[in-house]
């Protein structure tokens, strides 16, 4: 195929910060990470919550996330590390790429219940400041993907295709240089689904979940057609790769949950982090009312005591002078 424009891949997969390297895909789940953070802070100071909370709840959801999401891949992809002439070792390389979403999701979403719960906060109220930033987060880290040259699409000649390596293509595409970005159909997917989220929470006032849902939903549906274009090694069943079943089946979940919860819990919650109200500031109306009554107290006491107090010394008796 006679390609006009395409897009190259990087040389090296490692970014230098001085004299340190550091990995691109390590890089981009860092960027995403932090993104995800300032995005849901915004979001829950916006809704009542306290600075400095998604944070904090995000030391225990990320690092349960990056866990799942790698166990997830190296669970279903377990031939790419035990299979004949592997190395099982490989499977803790973590920064060669290889983190599956669904596994980041759900144990990620098992850490931040525990942080949650100590916290006295309500899951899904947390969940939804966080969803749009998790897309976002997303939308950084498929350009890991990028790096390492890595889970493209089918070979085109589109002037948006990407430029693959020998070294990286299929054995049976060797002489095809050119594929379909699935990195960055995925990047621009995501990035929809965060200004989606974002919209619908403002339009709606979703709560209770359903923003995050919300975001399941939607990027499913990107992620099935997306997933549909790929040509690296998965498992298939009935005809669809394995990614695509699930993609089908967290949707269909997504899809019930808002319209349960939209039955059991309408509308949006009132307080989504006890006491945060009393920290921020802004004395309630009885607080200042009752100040109000103090100083007015203590005017009228100290009027009073002007009142009663002499004003300037008593007069001196003349000698010799009897009253």
């Amino acid at each position: 195929m006679n390609t006009l424009a395409f897009i190259p891949s990087p040389s090296a997969g490692e970014i230098h910060l001085g004299p340190v390297p550091l990995r691109g895909y390590a890089f981009c789940i860092i960027i995403g990470v932090f993104l995800a953070v300032w995005l849901g802070n915004r979001r829950w100071v916006a809704r009542g919550g306290r600075v400095g909370t998604i944070a904090d709840i995000a030391v225990w959801a990320v690092p349960f996330g990056l866990v799942g999401g790698r166990l997830y891949h190296v669970i279903t992809d377990y031939q790419l590390y035990f299979g004949e002439g592997r190395n099982w070792v490989d499977a803790f390389r973590i920064w060669d790429g290889g983190l599956g979403i669904w596994g980041a999701i759900a144990l990620g979403a098992v850490g931040a219940w525990i942080g949650c719960r100590r916290r006295g906060i309500p899951l899904p109220a947390y969940a939804d400041a966080v969803a749009p930033g998790l897309a976002l987060a997303q939308a950084v880290g498929r350009w890991g993907n990028w790096f390492n040259q890595e889970l493209f699409g089918r070979r085109t000649d589109l002037p948006w295709a990407v430029e693959i390596d020998r070294a990286h293509r299929p054995v049976d595409f060797l002489d095809v240089g050119t594929y379909h970005p699935t990195f960055l159909y995925e990047s621009l997917w995501c990035i929809g689904v965060a200004l989606l989220v974002i919209w619908a929470d403002r339009r709606f006032a979703m709560g209770h979940g359903r923003a995050f849902a919300l975001y399941v939903a939607a990027y499913t549906v990107g992620r099935f057609w997306i997933e549909y274009l790929r040509i690296d090694e998965a498992h298939h069943v009935l005809g669809l790769r394995l990614n695509n079943w699930t993609a089908l089946g967290v949707f269909l979940l997504a899809v019930a949950y808002i319209v349960i919860s939209r039955r059991v819990a309408p509308g949006r919650e009132e307080t989504v982090e006890p006491g945060a109200d009393e920290d921020g500031g802004h004395p309630s109306a009885e607080d200042d009312s009752a100040e109000g009554a103090d100083s007015a107290e203590g005017a009228d006491g100290a009027a009073g005591a002007e009142a009663d107090e002499p004003h300037g010394p008593a007069p001196a008796e003349e000698p010799g002078r009897r009253p």
